[in-house]
C-alpha cells in the first residue's frame, strides 16, 4: 500500500515537471540557434562600425550620405547608414593596390621602406606589421601542409598540430638528429592563434586524413565536435559526454 502511494506521487512529480523540462530543452535549443546567428550579425555590425568610424573622416563632408540625403529631401532628414566607410575603404584599397603593382607605384613604395629604414623605431614597427600582414593577406601557397598528431607534452599523450614546413636552415643544422624534421605550429584551445613551435623527426608524427579546417574545428572546440568520417560534407559530430563508470 505504501509502495503504490510512493509510486503514485513519483509519478505526479514526474507529470508536474515535465512543461518545465520542455520548457528548458526549447530554450537551449533556441540559444543553440540564436547564438550563432547573433554574434556572428552583432560582429560584422560592430566591425562596420569600426571602419565606418575610421575611414569616415578622412571622407570630405560633402560625400558623406548624411549630407546627400538632407540636400535631396531637406535638412531635417536623420538618417545613420552604415557601410559607407567600409564601400570607400574597399575603393581606396583596391586604388593603392593597384597603384603599388605599376613601375611608379612601386619606386614610390621602394622610397618610402628605404626612408622608413632609417628611423629605429619605426622601422621595427613597419617591418613586424608588413610581415604581418604579408602572412596573412598575401595571394601564395604558403599554408599550412596538412593537420597531424604529435606527442606532447609527454609521451603517451598526444596533440593535433598542423604541419608547417620541411625543417630547414640552421634549425636543421644545429638539431643532433638524422632523421628529418618537420616543422608543426601546436595550436592553444580554445584560440588557435596562439600556439607553439616544434621541429619534430618525421618518424613521431602521425599525419591525419582530416582537412586543415576540421582540425581547427577540433581544436576551438575543446574536443566537442569532430568530422563527420562517413560524409565529409556532411555536419560535423557532436562528441558525447564521458560518464564516469557505476560504482560498485
Amino acid at each position: 500500500m505504501f509502495e503504490n502511494d510512493q509510486d503514485d506521487h513519483t509519478e505526479q512529480t514526474r507529470r508536474r515537471r515535465r512543461p518545465l523540462g520542455w520548457l528548458r530543452n526549447s530554450f537551449l535549443t533556441g540559444i543553440v540557434v540564436i547564438a550563432p546567428i547573433g554574434l556572428t550579425v552583432w560582429l560584422i555590425w560592430t566591425v562596420v562600425g569600426w571602419i565606418d568610424g575610421f575611414v569616415l573622416p578622412f571622407v570630405p563632408n560633402a560625400y558623406h550620405p548624411e549630407t546627400v540625403l538632407r540636400q535631396i529631401f531637406g535638412e531635417d532628414t536623420q538618417v545613420n547608414i552604415r557601410g559607407v566607410g567600409v564601400v570607400f575603404f574597399l575603393i581606396f584599397t583596391v586604388l593603392v593596390g593597384w597603384i603599388a603593382k605599376g613601375l611608379i607605384g612601386r619606386s614610390l613604395l621602394s622610397w618610402g621602406e628605404g626612408l622608413v629604414d632609417r628611423m629605429p623605431v619605426v622601422r621595427s614597427i613597419y617591418s613586424g606589421v608588413k610581415q604581418l600582414a604579408e602572412t596573412v593577406f598575401a595571394q601564395s601557397e604558403t599554408s599550412f601542409d596538412r593537420a597531424c598528431l604529435v606527442e606532447y607534452p609527454r609521451k603517451g599523450m598526444w596533440a593535433v598540430a598542423f604541419v608547417s614546413t620541411a625543417t630547414k636552415g640552421e634549425i636543421d643544422r644545429r638539431i643532433p638528429r638524422d632523421e628529418p624534421l618537420i616543422s608543426v605550429f601546436l595550436p592553444t584551445t580554445p584560440n588557435p592563434t596562439s600556439g607553439f613551435l616544434l621541429f619534430v623527426p618525421r618518424e613521431d608524427v602521425i599525419f591525419l586524413d582530416m582537412g586543415i579546417e576540421d582540425a581547427a574545428k577540433l581544436v576551438i572546440s575543446a574536443g566537442l565536435v569532430y568530422p563527420n568520417e562517413k560524409n565529409p560534407a556532411g555536419p560535423p559530430i557532436v562528441a558525447e559526454p564521458l560518464h564516469e563508470p557505476p560504482a560498485e
